[in-house]
């Protein structure tokens, strides 16, 4: 069973076609970064596989729940990372911590060791009753993905998760959450436009004004490019191409 399947999605802002006819699977446990250039469409898509934005046009399943039909459990098998902060910047990591786990219905015992767990897990345990406010942008984002993993999600979705880090910071988030899918079997989307985020184990997904170029792994993505180089191929593949929002 994908623990993503995505079939025919297409999105409109009124007039305007945002993604059209996208359709690619993510295998249980496989790391899938989707990949374009700011304005491809990778946060509607986000919007659409979380459940902000309603699909009107195609199905999303996760681990064979549809989105449509039975939306309470995709989301109970999904943990959502957002570009932008949704951390309370007045409220402690533990209170932040505490008030996602009540969304999800955690028992108080049961979440307060799952806090301690991801914090641990992540390197901020010791930051536990500080004020997200006082944290780096860095550790924000730690602590956002540890409160999207508190109840336990089989599929993690991240939207441009190291925009604005510095280099170690972006490393160690990275290598963090390819260690969840390798040791734990979670299924990743990472939506970036950086480059350097990809590796030659993960699949590929090439978003750009709209469509889905491309989907497979990164040797497969420069064969179809005709480049040796996954910028010259990048490059060649979405500077002819219009963006979207």
């Amino acid at each position: 069973m994908s623990g993503l399947n995505i079939s025919h999605l297409s999105h409109r802002f009124g007039s305007r076609a945002v993604l059209r006819d996208i359709s690619f699977r993510a295998a249980t446990g496989s790391f899938n970064v989707l990949l374009g250039p700011n304005g491809a469409g990778k946060t509607t898509l986000i919007s659409l596989l979380s459940g902000l934005y309603y699909a009107r046009s195609g199905s999303i399943e996760v681990f064979g729940h549809s989105m449509r039909e039975r939306p309470t459990q995709v989301l109970r098998n999904m943990g959502v990372v957002f570009q932008h902060t949704t951390l309370d910047l007045d409220l402690s990591v533990y209170e932040n911590l505490r008030y996602q786990a009540s969304l999800y219905g955690l028992a108080p015992a049961t979440a307060k060791q799952r806090q301690r767990e991801e914090l641990e897990r992540i390197g901020v345990a010791d930051r536990l009753r500080e004020p997200a406010r006082q944290l780096s942008g860095g550790m924000r984002r730690r602590v956002e993905i540890a409160a999207a993993l508190l109840h336990q999600p089989r599929l993690l979705l991240l939207d441009e998760p190291t925009v604005g880090l510095d280099v170690g910071t972006r490393r160690f988030i990275l290598s963090h959450v390819r260690r969840l899918c390798q040791e734990h079997g979670l299924t990743v989307v990472w939506a970036t436009h950086l480059l350097d985020e990809i590796e030659s184990t993960a699949s590929v997904l090439l978003l750009h004004g709209g469509d889905l170029l491309w989907t497979g792994s990164p040797d497969g993505l420069l064969a179809l490019a005709g480049k040796t180089t996954l910028p010259d191929a990048f490059l060649s593949l979405t500077e002819q191409r219009p963006s979207v929002s």
